[in-house]
């Protein structure tokens, strides 16, 4: 592929790290990181295959990086479910999977990547799988905490039980996403109004169960 004239490691105050990862992103995205070769991103980089050893050590190198730089970038625009305090539990609950799923749809590439990553043949390697968890234990964390006050404010064994079940559908909803947002067009936004009626419906079922 024919690189922009204006070349990457020529762009002000971005250092050769930066250019490499801007690289990969954009390749990684054209051709999946299986058809990402160092030649590859030395070309679009306008960086020599030294250079990109140097940084990275390898390719998978190349790749924990640019999860790690992806994830933090993500972050700066994620919400945390304590932003959101002022609300009752379940209108807590929507407002913050809204504006988780406003970020995704601001960057579906992250999760894209992330599943991707999460089943490829590299997914064992160390140096990808402890940013791959590292990334999917803060997304747990966060669906425990959204979900914590309406199934558990209390605490109790059962009620703790279901928010980490709870967590893990929420986790594994936003993975599925990922691609239906890829092949349909499938916007995050969209289905955050189906999942907190399921969440709503629940929670009435248990409140009306403790009621009898």
């Amino acid at each position: 592929m024919a690189r922009d004239s204006s070349s990457a490691s020529t762009a002000p105050g971005l250092s050769s790290r930066e250019v490499i990862l801007n690289a990969a992103r954009a390749l990684v995205g054209e051709k999946g990181y299986d058809g990402m070769a160092i030649s590859d991103l030395s070309a679009q980089s306008g960086l020599p295959p030294s250079s990109i050893y140097y940084h990275f050590g390898n390719k998978l190198g190349v790749l924990a990086a640019l999860l790690e730089r992806t994830f933090d970038e993500l972050h700066a625009l994620f919400p945390n479910p304590s932003s959101f305090d002022d609300r009752a539990p379940l209108d807590r609950l929507e407002a913050w999977f809204s504006a988780a799923c406003g970020s995704l749809d601001r960057r579906p590439d992250y999760l894209q990547l992330l599943v991707a990553i999460s089943v490829g043949p590299q997914k064992d390697a160390e140096a990808v799988q402890a940013t791959v968890r590292r990334i999917r234990d803060y997304a747990h964390a966060s669906w425990v905490a959204a979900l914590t006050p309406i199934f558990a404010p209390n605490g109790g064994k059962n009620n703790e039980a279901l928010v980490q079940e709870l967590a893990v559908l929420g986790r594994a909803l936003t993975d599925g996403l990922s691609v239906a947002n890829s092949f349909d067009g499938m916007s995050y936004r969209s289905q955050v109004a189906p999942f907190v009626a399921l969440i709503r419906g629940l929670a009435d079922q248990r409140a009306a169960k403790r009621k009898r």
